[in-house]
C-alpha cells in the first residue's frame, strides 16, 4: 500500500505533534504522590522524636549540673552516674533517629534522581526522533509541499504548523537542561547525606563506647568502696596523693628541659586563632594562679593550672580548635595508679600552637590523623585524676612541648604524656574568640 504525498506530510506533522506532546508529558510525571508522603511522614516521625528525646537530654543535663555543684559523696557521684548513663542512652536514641532520618532522606534523593534519570533518557529518545522527523519534513521540496496540498493556504498552515511544532521543541530542551541542572544538585546532596550519615553512625558508634565506659566506672567504682561513704573518701585522698606524687615528679623534670620557643613564630595574642572546643562553654578553672593570668599570656612558672578547665558532662562531644595533626594519643590510666589525664590527645596546628584535650572517655582519632577545625576528635569523661566529668583544654607553643614516656617515674612508669618547657605552657584565653 503506499500513500500519497499529501497523507504523508500530514503523517510526518502528526508524528512531530505525537512526540513532542509525549516528550512534554514525560517531563510533568512526578514521583508516586503515596511514595513522596510516606517518606516525608517517616522524616517528620523521626524529628519529632528526636525534639521529645532532646527535651529529655536537657532535663537530664540539668540534674547533672545541679549534683555537680554539691559536696563530692558516694551517694551523689553513683546518682550522677546513673544519670549520665540515662543521658547518654537518650543521646544515642537521639543518633539512632538521625540516621533513621538520613536514610530516608537518601531514599527520598535516589527516587528523585531515578525520577530525573528516567524523564532525561526518554526525553533524549524522543527529540531525537523528532528531530529525524523534522529533517525528513525539510527535505521536501516547495514543488512536493505544493503538490501535496490543496492549495497555497494549506502550504502555509503546515509551515506555520512546523515553525510552532519547533518552537515547542525548542522550549522543551530547554526545560530538560533545567531537568539536569535538578539532577546534578540532587546528585550533590545525595553524597553530602551519606557522608553526614557516615558521620552519624561514627557518633553512635562512639557513644556506645562511651556508656560501657561509664557503666565500668561505675561497677569499678562500687567494688572498690564496697557502698562505703568511708572508703570513697579514703579512695579520694589516695589518688590525690598519688597526683600530687607524679606532678611533683613533671614539675622536677619540667624546670630541666631548655626548650628554645621563638615567641615571633606564635599566633598573635587577641587575635581568636583557635575555636572552642566545645559547643557550651562555661570555664570553671582558669589558667595560672592568679587573676592576672585569666587576662594575659604566659603567666605559668611552675605552679598553678597548665590550661583551663571546661563544663562538659560524660559524653559531650570535644571539637579540634583549629585544623592540625594529631601528634599523641594515650590513657595514662593504663598505669594502674598513676591520676594525670587519663585519656587524652594532642594537636599540632602548625602555625606554632599545639592543643591538648584531656579526661576523655572516648578518643575518636589516631596518631598521624588530619583533622578539621569543629571535628570530633573524642567525647568528655572522668579518667584521669579529677573531682568530677570536664575537659582540661591546655595550649602550647609547639616548639616548646615534647611527648614524653615516662620510665623512671615511682607510680607512673610507662605512662605517655606531654610535657613543656614553662615558657611553652600558654594561656588558652589568649587564642580563643572573646
Amino acid at each position: 500500500m503506499t500513500f500519497s504525498p499529501r497523507i504523508k506530510t500530514f503523517t510526518i506533522i502528526s508524528i512531530i505533534a505525537l512526540s513532542v506532546c509525549g516528550a512534554l508529558f514525560q517531563n510533568t510525571l512526578p514521583l508516586q504522590a503515596d511514595t513522596v508522603s510516606e517518606l516525608q511522614s517517616k522524616i517528620d516521625e523521626r524529628n519529632t522524636d528526636i525534639k521529645a528525646l532532646e527535651k529529655e537530654i536537657a532535663e537530664y543535663q540539668k540534674q547533672l549540673t545541679t549534683l555537680g555543684t554539691q559536696a563530692s559523696s558516694l551517694s551523689s557521684t553513683i546518682k550522677s552516674l546513673e544519670l549520665t548513663q540515662k543521658k547518654l542512652e537518650a543521646d544515642i536514641s537521639v543518633s539512632q533517629n538521625k540516621i533513621a532520618a538520613k536514610n530516608l532522606e537518601i531514599e527520598q534523593l535516589s527516587n528523585q534522581i531515578n525520577d530525573k534519570e528516567g524523564t532525561i533518557e526518554d526525553n533524549r529518545r524522543i527529540i531525537a526522533q523528532s528531530f529525524t522527523t523534522i529533517g525528513q519534513l525539510d527535505d521536501l521540496s516547495m514543488l512536493e509541499m505544493f503538490l501535496s496540498s490543496g492549495s497555497f493556504s494549506d502550504i502555509w498552515s503546515n509551515l506555520d504548523h512546523l515553525e510552532a511544532l519547533q518552537g515547542g521543541l525548542r522550549e522543551h530542551i530547554i526545560s530538560l537542561r533545567e531537568v539536569k541542572a535538578g539532577l546534578v544538585t540532587n546528585r550533590s546532596s545525595t553524597e553530602k547525606a551519606k557522608a553526614e550519615l557516615l558521620a552519624l553512625q561514627a557518633k553512635l558508634n562512639d557513644q556506645r563506647k562511651v556508656v560501657l565506659a561509664t557503666a565500668g566506672e561505675k561497677n569499678a567504682l562500687l567494688k572498690e568502696t564496697k557502698q562505703s561513704e568511708s572508703s570513697y573518701k579514703k579512695l579520694l585522698a589516695d589518688k590525690k596523693a598519688l597526683k600530687d606524687a607524679f606532678e611533683k615528679e613533671i614539675l622536677n623534670f619540667e624546670s630541666q628541659l631548655r626548650l628554645a620557643v621563638d615567641s615571633s613564630l606564635l599566633p598573635p595574642t587577641g587575635s581568636g586563632v583557635l575555636s572552642w572546643p566545645v559547643e557550651s562553654v562555661l570555664i570553671t578553672q582558669h589558667f595560672g594562679n592568679t587573676e592576672f593570668a585569666t587576662a594575659n599570656s604566659q603567666i605559668y612558672n611552675g605552679k598553678g593550672h597548665t590550661g583551663i578547665d571546661l563544663r562538659a558532662t560524660v559524653g559531650t562531644p570535644l571539637l579540634a580548635a583549629l585544623s592540625g595533626t594529631v601528634v599523641g594519643v594515650s590513657n595514662t590510666d593504663l598505669v594502674r595508679g598513676c591520676y594525670s589525664y587519663g585519656k587524652w590527645v594532642m594537636i599540632d596546628h602548625g602555625n606554632g600552637l599545639s592543643t591538648l584535650y584531656a579526661h576523655m572517655s572516648v578518643q575518636s582519632v589516631t596518631k598521624g590523623q588530619l583533622v578539621s577545625t569543629g571535628e570530633i576528635i573524642g567525647y568528655s569523661g572522668n579518667t584521669g585524676y579529677t573531682t568530677g566529668p570536664h575537659l582540661h583544654f591546655g595550649v602550647y607553643a609547639t616548639q616548646g612541648v615534647q611527648i614524653t614516656t615516662f620510665d623512671n617515674s615511682v607510680n607512673c612508669k610507662g605512662a605517655t604524656i606531654p610535657l613543656a618547657d614553662f615558657k611553652a605552657y600558654l594561656n588558652p584565653l589568649s587564642y580563643l574568640p572573646k
